[in-house]
């Protein structure tokens, strides 16, 4: 395959846009103090009063010892606390600060302004395709049934 076709592979294509989009939600939620991953936390924290740390490993696809390095940065920011579960000494339990929840808002725009970039010369119907497309896509790669 010649490097031309090889550019325009499905996985490539897909990588990067990846690479283009975390690029640029990087520049935006550092001017919220963020690195990025730490908004899809307080985003997880948003919903709960607490979160296990192992539940927060889990729902973010990433290995404890990733989130552990990362609640220690957000909790030295004073974005989140941690405390041990207080039926369960060897569980980690974590909430986000008042600081850190006056960041959901801002974090929501950064991702809405980067979807409509994203998506800027789509139709609905383009948008609708391929928000479904890419939901079949990822559940062919995880072995999750998706829902159409």
């Amino acid at each position: 395959m010649a490097m031309a076709e090889y550019d325009e592979n499905i996985g490539m294509l897909v990588a990067h846009i990846c690479k283009a989009q975390r690029d640029l939600a990087e520049s935006e939620l550092n001017k919220l103090g963020l690195h990025t991953g730490q908004e899809r936390v307080l985003l997880c924290l948003m919903g709960e009063e607490t979160v296990g740390q192992s539940d927060l490993a889990t729902h973010l696809c990433v290995e404890p010892p990733t989130v552990t390095k990362m609640l220690q940065r957000m909790e030295k920011a004073g974005l989140v606390e941690r405390r041990q579960d207080d039926q369960d000494a060897r569980v980690s339990r974590v909430n986000a600060t008042a600081q850190g929840r006056a960041l959901q808002q801002p974090i929501l725009q950064v991702w809405d302004d980067l979807e409509t970039r994203m998506l800027a010369s789509l139709t609905v119907t383009e948008q609708m395709l391929l928000r479904r497309l890419l939901i079949q896509i990822l559940a062919n790669l995880t072995g999750d049934q998706a829902e159409a």
